[in-house]
């Protein structure tokens, strides 16, 4: 069930505490229509038309909640009648006539019990798309603090798996009991292999193509393995024009595949808590690159302490349960233990991801990207890797890092590979960021 937001709602209303307030990112598609946080936008409406579509009446009776003042007049039933009361138990704010607290307001719940919530877990999976269905359970989690209700099996076996629930578990990790661990990490790997297979392949092919491309030699010693479009610009000033000829005084040709390690790539990731869809998408990337025998892949995270989980790689599932979501945050001190995995500056790629809030020696810190990056390590500075849109970060930090050659941005994971394929072949990042992730 959609809804048009160029519509009006069809008859006079004025809905002071009517209106749902779905949470941000909600879905049209789901019936779940446009966010209605106060009667102010709805206060002058009017019905002139006549006649309305009755589905149209219905559409702005699940935005506008009911309690009788949403002006439809128009009863639900069936489906219609129990998705509204999947949204109420979360987004509503007004009691029933015969129910209503004096202060005309009630606030929504879904009862203390985590058979209560799994109930409710199963009718917004059966009422909505999983899209929408990841929203409000996110929504229910902030709104409804339901923290605690994550630590039973029952509802966890509810649950719509996702990069922001996978999250929530994580910071949970340390306090979880044993018998709702095993529901919990099903969650995780569910979510994880969902990732692997909808970015390990174009990652590989994307680094992969980026290695053999950056390992050029000159004297190639068969014709199949001459880069032509490389040798003919190349040789463009030995062109005869009288002959119309190009003579190559020099051949370019392709690397021939090795099983030596061409780069090092060293993953440092911020765990605080607002990384926590980073530190997922992270420690995938990196099992994913991992993988690759031609790279030499470490992964370290921190907050203020270091812990290098590089011999977790081969599994991301027991990888993530390794993090610690939450706490305070070091840089200084996580890339000064990244220094230490440096042995061949020149082929290493240093990924930072954080948010740059940092709670060290902000002097320190950048001394070392400066020694870093003169060595000849490619540093590269994630604000974030999600999906999230534009992230909370220190300005004053990201500046310092671009006034040392380090552009600092967000980055999708959809986005990574090819960022990573980018500084394989040295590109320019700075440019790479701002031709491949302006709006």
């Amino acid at each position: 069930m959609t809804t048009d937001p160029n519509d009006q709602p069809p008859a006079t209303a004025t809905p002071a505490d009517a209106s749902r307030t779905p949470g941000a990112g909600g879905d049209a598609d789901a019936g779940s229509a446009p966010r209605a946080d106060s009667g102010d936008a709805l206060e002058t409406v009017t019905s002139a038309a006549g006649a309305v579509p009755a589905d149209r009446l219905k559409r702005w009776r699940l935005v506008l909640g009911g309690e009788g003042a949403d002006g439809t007049g128009v009863s639900l039933e069936g489906d219609e009648a129990k998705m509204d009361a999947a949204l109420e138990k979360l987004y509503g704010v007004g009691g029933r006539d015969d129910a209503r607290p004096k202060s005309g307001r009630r606030s929504a719940g879904l009862g203390d019990s985590a058979p209560s919530v799994a109930r409710w877990l199963g009718d917004i999976r059966t009422y909505f798309p999983s899209t929408v269905v990841q929203v409000m359970q996110k929504d229910a989690i902030e709104r409804l603090n339901l923290t605690r209700l994550l630590m039973e099996p029952e509802m966890l076996d509810a649950v719509e798996p996702d990069v922001h629930l996978v999250g929530t578990l994580l910071s949970l990790n340390q306090v979880m009991p044993d018998r709702a661990r095993e529901s919990a990490r099903g969650v995780v790997r569910k979510v994880v292999h969902d990732l692997e297979r909808r970015l390990a392949q174009r990652t590989r092919s994307a680094v992969g193509g980026a290695l053999d491309r950056a390992a050029r030699v000159l004297r190639p010693r068969r014709l199949a393995d001459v880069d032509w479009d490389r040798t003919i610009r190349t040789n463009l000033r030995h062109y005869l024009p009288d002959h119309r000829t190009l003579v190559p005084e020099r051949l370019i040709g392709y690397g021939r595949r090795q099983q030596a390690v061409k780069r090092d790539v060293v993953l440092c990731i911020d765990q605080s808590g607002s990384m926590a869809a980073s530190v997922v998408y992270a420690s995938v990337f990196g099992a994913v690159l991992a993988s690759m025998r031609s790279l030499r892949t470490s992964l370290v995270v921190f907050d203020t302490a270091v812990v290098d989980l590089t011999d977790q790689l081969h599994d991301p599932v027991e990888l993530l349960f390794g993090t610690q979501l939450g706490g305070g945050t070091d840089i200084n001190r996580a890339l000064a233990y990244c220094q230490g995995l440096v042995t061949r500056p020149n082929d290493s790629i240093l990924v930072l991801i954080s948010d740059l809030y940092e709670g060290g020696v902000k002097a320190e810190m950048l001394q070392r990207v400066a020694a870093l990056t003169a060595a000849g390590v490619q540093v590269i500075v994630l604000l974030a890797l999600s999906d999230e849109g534009a992230p909370a970060y220190d300005h004053e930090n990201a500046a310092a890092l671009a006034a040392l050659g380090v552009p600092a941005f967000a980055c999708t994971p959809d986005a990574f590979p090819d960022l990573m394929a980018a500084a394989v072949e040295r590109r320019d990042l700075k440019e790479w960021s701002e031709r491949n992730l302006t709006a």
